[in-house]
């Protein structure tokens, strides 16, 4: 039998080593709680610091990142920052704060398209009254001209109908910027004509020197011929406010392979690259206009040649300087937009400067050349079966074409007309115009078909109501 201090011992070892089992249990336990103490202390502040990194991101989005991005959409040139913290760029977080800056940008530029719609819209319909009241105006005026035939009082009137024309000018362009028709019903006229209609509306159209080497008779066909005149006088408006008031504006007028160019070169500052490119942009008429895009006051010379071009297939190009120093402006009219008229049934205006080059009929019938870059004007080209001498090899030689010897008659120059003389026959040219648009208007045969196209003194105008329906239906 087991006695009984065995039994007692034996118990007392077995506590004994389940209190050591038990101390360490615990004691590995306490290690656990700690490492756990250790872990969860560091997530959190792995978790503050986290919290403190996207709370400074969150703020520098709002602080720097959209200002920049809402200020980008109407300055394209500007950069937007990144992230405060490169390291989120590609994760989800940076993914999701890009798509907060793409979608304020699209939002903004949607709500800045509605916005500026709206202001040309208000503004359409102000230049209308404007013009309205502007044309009665002109009507008036014209009408003092009939009743009175002193020069003095002709000449008065003259400089308030030009005035008054250029005041037409302005509300007429911010129109056609805000999508309204140019409001006025041509018949086909001479380009020549057009081009000095343009000259007449501005202040000083005395500095602008037209050189005219078109064929006798190239003209417009109706619809071109307002647009041509509005787009003519804003580049020689730019030409002459950015060039010395003593310096001239030189217009040229010549056939092109497609058509007719007018060009025009100024001695003035010229523009810088960014300037032309801008310029460019403008005039082409790609991109979508907008007031707010046009300065503060808007400066809509551009943006109204730009909005012309692409309605009605016209083409001009600024981006090239002039001889000058200044810019060179060149506005192509293509073949479909050319007719010919008649210059004995239709001679152009009196006014117009005339064409350097012979009638039609005056050119001998011969094979059109394909290109004719290299011969002067003048010198006949060599009759048909005609042969250049041959080289001891066979080959054509080639000869040095001269100019033809100029003919030696001395022109005989004109004395310069007085300022009265000069009222008094622009008065009487107002005064037969507006009769003759009056008595055609008396009798329901509408625009008079001989009127010139677009002097200062002779300008179609259509009537209020007509205008204002054209107004609506391009506003639509």
């Amino acid at each position: 039998m087991i006695e009984l201090p065995d039994l007692v011992a034996g118990g007392l070892a077995a506590g004994t080593l389940s209190a050591l089992a038990l101390g360490g249990g615990l004691l590995r336990l306490r290690r656990q709680q700690a490492r756990q103490r250790a872990e969860i202390a560091a997530l959190r502040t792995q978790l503050d610091g986290s919290l403190r990194s996207f709370t400074a991101e969150v703020e520098h989005l709002a602080v720097r990142r959209v200002p920049a991005a809402a200020r980008q959409v109407a300055h394209p040139h500007l950069t937007v920052p990144g992230p405060l913290q490169p390291l989120t760029t590609g994760t989800s977080l940076g993914i999701a704060l890009e798509n907060v800056v793409l979608a304020l940008q699209s939002e903004v530029a949607a709500q800045r398209t509605r916005v500026d719609a709206a202001a040309q819209a208000g503004m359409r319909g102000a230049t209308r009254e404007i013009q309205a009241a502007l044309y009665r105006l002109q009507d008036a005026l014209r009408g003092l001209q009939q009743r009175y035939d002193d020069p003095e009082l002709a000449q008065t009137l003259f400089r308030l109908d030009h005035e008054n024309e250029q005041s037409l000018r302005r509300a007429q362009v911010a129109a056609v910027v805000c999508g309204a028709w140019v409001g006025l019903a041509r018949e086909e006229s001479h380009l020549v004509d057009a081009v000095t209609g343009g000259q007449a509306r501005l202040a000083g159209y005395h500095r602008v020197k037209v050189h005219n080497h078109l064929e006798p008779g190239t003209a417009l066909v109706s619809h071109a011929v307002e647009p041509v005149a509005i787009i003519v006088a804003e580049l020689l408006d730019n030409a002459l406010r950015h060039s010395a008031p003593d310096t001239d504006v030189v217009v040229s007028l010549e056939h092109v392979h497609h058509g007719a160019c007018v060009t025009i070169d100024d001695a003035g500052l010229g523009m810088t690259r960014d300037e032309r490119d801008r310029a460019q942009r403008l005039v082409a008429g790609d991109d979508p206009i907008l007031l707010t895009a046009l300065g503060d006051p808007p400066r809509m010379g551009l943006a109204a040649i730009g909005r012309l071009t692409r309605q009605f297939d016209l083409a001009v190009d600024v981006s090239s300087a002039s001889p000058y120093g200044g810019v060179r402006a060149v506005l192509r009219v293509d073949s479909h937009l050319l007719s010919i008229l008649d210059p004995a049934d239709r001679p152009p205006a009196a006014s117009a400067p005339r064409t350097t080059r012979t009638t039609r009929a005056a050119v001998p019938d011969r094979p059109a050349a394909a290109h004719a870059y290299d011969t002067e004007a003048g010198v006949p080209e060599p009759p048909p079966g005609h042969h250049e001498p041959l080289d001891a090899d066979g080959l054509p030689q080639r000869r040095r074409r001269t100019r033809a010897a100029a003919p030696q008659e001395t022109p005989v120059r004109r004395p310069a007309r007085a300022p009265e003389e000069a009222a008094a026959a622009l008065g009487a040219l107002q005064s037969g115009t507006a009769a003759a648009r009056a008595a055609a208007r008396n009798t329901g045969e509408g625009v008079h078909a001989d009127a010139p196209a677009d002097q200062t003194d002779q300008t179609d105008q259509t009537d209020q109501t007509d205008q204002t329906d054209n107004e609506g239906g391009a506003a639509g």
